[in-house]
């Protein structure tokens, strides 16, 4: 196999942020300004397209050449860009040419931007060159701002700064050396062929997109516009403020208008202040409208407006490994995987009348407009004309696949039987026969234990575990908490014993360089002196590894011994040390198992027929044809267990529609 390095630099009048890689490329004034290669390793060379020249035909004829591999940062934008740059018809036919080295950043644990993962692997960051780099492709790869300094102008060109272009092709030159060292670092610790396949089929996903419903989103856009209008003209008649939207402005009429010192105008704090007896009807109005303003909220709306095709499809919406400590995917633009549920009735009813921008019907069917407008942004994804969408969820997958994982066989029965783990998890905590638990029988009451239970202590978690899963909601007491986690431990002991094992392996793996195995997972360290790479690896049943850099045994704030790693932190987005443990652990193992067994399903789905236009946490969303939409068969290909995966119990349900909802 012969190698190309590919990195281009390209100008849209499209916001790519807002609108994603798909309607940026489809834009009609996009272009490639720059395309820079390196042939197997070889010299980068830059070539300037703005100056009506094209790609050489040697150079064409490397790109799709099938014994050639292209590789590029985010490879998805190299492909596809080059895909609209060449008019290629069928660009996924492309795909399989093509390997990406951000994927391989993120299978090995690293950073997603380019930038960051050099940084990380520690290659030379110049901040300055960096800066620099960025103001340039604001310079050259957006649209300007007019001025009479510049003439008017909408667009610098290379003619308009000779020098900043000059810098600009240096700039993309470095980017493709930058990338080379990073996957020659990584080379060594390779990205299976099954997941790069998946990456492939991913792509496909994304490029082939979701139909949405654009008399809803602009209907909904209107009505929200509408309603926010309506409210704010209220309160500013209330209170007399110029910005009835301003914290502070709000926070002092409040405190004057009732007297009372007001902390803070948070969504519980609101709440709580309109369970009292404020003394005044225009304060407790004013809370009401504050309130109602903070779930109009279009942002999704918004993000969907921005971001559909000329055909009326939302491409992208999916990041392949987005999340890298497990390998699972993650939302983009819309953010699928954090869309309110729908608990309306009369769907079909409420979508129409969003759609027809009847506002008062709406409030006569529905009372609140913010809430409904909420609760209907699933259903503006909406299957293509003349298809239905076929929706299907795996079942409690994660207790499912950690059970499997640590043997523990009466959760396996339950699944392979009548698959009430809940009220059976109650029956194990405490010792009553699960008959009882039934709707209407003598410890019912048990089974919102059960649930919570299940639900939030599979991870090594305590009574903090039960209260962010909502336990105090459920009718649990404080006081009743400790006792909950004893008795769910007391009933799960191999999946107890399964956190220290996986924890005491991966001491030891790091400890002393050997392989450890627990049960059908396998923890090594793996390094690669030369280039100072030092891993502990986590083999998965599928023969995927997750990836934990430069692990430690250090001492936590607790005083015991703590297995810490260098990762990014998912709340301070920075590249630092991290500490992990047992349950950690396990939570990772289980979720990464979950993501494969999701995957391949997918793969099955494809393979038969069925287009997959987006998924979301263990659920896929297929648009087909009406006559082959038949859930019972996206069922069955959905719980084949994988290969690797003999004894894993599986489970899914699922629904026909025309749009997207959350049952």
């Amino acid at each position: 196999m012969r190698h190309m390095s590919v990195d281009i630099e390209t100008y849209s009048s499209v916001p790519i942020g807002k609108a994603g890689m798909y309607k940026y490329a489809q834009s009609p004034d996009f272009e490639i300004l720059l395309f820079a290669y390196s042939a197997d390793g070889g010299p980068v060379e830059v070539i300037d397209l703005t100056g009506g020249g094209g790609i050489p035909q040697e150079v064409q004829e490397a790109l799709f050449d099938p014994e050639t591999i292209k590789h590029a940062y985010n490879a998805a934008f190299e492909w596809y860009c080059l895909s609209r740059y060449f008019r290629i018809p069928h660009p996924e036919a492309w795909l399989p040419q093509w390997s990406c080295t951000m994927l391989h950043s993120l299978y090995c644990g690293y950073p997603a931007s380019l930038d960051a993962s050099g940084k990380a692997l520690g290659l030379d960051a110049d901040k300055a060159k960096l800066a620099t780099g960025k103001a340039l492709i604001r310079y050259f790869c957006v649209p300007c701002k007019p001025t009479k300094v510049n003439g008017g102008r909408t667009r610098n060109l290379p003619k308009h700064d000779t020098d900043k272009w000059e810098l600009f092709i240096e700039y993309n030159r470095q980017d493709v050396v930058t990338e080379m060292e990073i996957e020659r670092r990584l080379s060594r610790f390779p990205v299976p062929n099954a997941v790069r396949a998946q990456w492939v089929t991913d792509q496909t996903i994304n490029t082939r997109g979701v139909a949405v419903d654009t008399k809803l989103v602009e209907g909904a856009l209107w009505c929200g516009d509408t309603v926010r209008e309506s409210l704010m003209s209220e309160a500013s008649g209330i209170t007399g403020l110029a910005n009835p939207n301003s914290l502070p402005q709000v926070k002092a009429w409040l405190e004057e208008e009732t007297g009372e010192e007001t902390p803070d105008l948070r969504k519980d704090t609101v709440t709580a202040l309109l369970e009292r007896d404020l003394g005044s009807d225009r304060a407790r109005r004013m809370l009401e409208i504050r309130r109602e303003l903070g779930k109009t909220s279009t942002k999704k709306y918004d993000a969907m407006a921005a971001a559909a095709c000329g055909d009326g499809h939302i491409r992208g919406l999916m990041q392949f490994y987005g999340a890298n400590r497990t390998g699972r995917w993650a939302g983009r633009i819309v953010q699928p995987q954090n869309l309110p549920r729908t608990y309306l009735p009369a769907l079909p009813l409420a979508r129409e009348l969003v759609g027809g921008r009847r506002l008062d019907a709406l409030r006569f069917v529905y009372g609140g407009v913010p809430d409904t407008l909420s609760q209907l942004i699933r259903t503006a994804f909406v299957a293509s004309p003349g298809n239905l969408l076929v929706d299907a969820d795996f079942s409690a997958i994660e207790a499912r696949v950690i059970a499997w994982l640590a043997g523990e066989e009466w959760v396996l029965e339950v699944f392979r039987t009548h698959g009430k783990i809940y009220e059976a998890c109650a029956a194990q905590m405490f010792g009553v026969p699960i008959e009882t638990i039934a709707k209407g029988g003598e410890h019912y009451d048990l089974r919102q234990k059960g649930k919570v239970a299940t639900l939030a202590l599979g991870y090594q978690g305590g009574p903090g575990a039960l209260i962010a899963m909502g336990a105090l909601n459920m009718g649990l007491t404080e006081d009743e908490l400790p006792e909950t986690v004893r008795r769910w431990r007391a009933a799960n002991r191999s999946i107890v014993s399964f956190w220290y094992d996986v924890e005491g392996a991966a001491i030891s793996a790091i400890q002393n360089g050997k392989p450890v195995s627990v049960r059908d997972i396998r923890f090594a360290r793996e390094c690669d002196p030369a280039d100072g790479l030092d891993f502990l690896t986590i083999l998965l049943p599928s023969g995927r590894k997750l990836y934990y850099a430069y692990p430690a045994i250090g001492t936590n704030r607790f005083g015991r011994e703590s297995i810490t790693y260098r990762g990014m932190n998912q709340v301070s987005r920075k590249w630092e040390t991290t500490e992990t443990y047992g349950g950690k652990l396990a939570e990772n193992i289980t979720q990464a198992v979950a993501r494969d067994c999701l995957a391949e399903a997918i793969e099955r789905l494809e393979a038969a027929g069925y287009p997959v236009v987006f998924h979301v946490h263990d659920e896929v969303v297929i648009d087909c044809p009406a006559d082959r939409a038949r859930l019972e068969d996206v069922v069955r290909i959905m719980v084949k267990p994988p290969a690797w995966a003999n004894g894993l119990p599986m489970g899914a349900d699922g629904w026909v529609d025309t749009f997207y909802k959350k049952e």
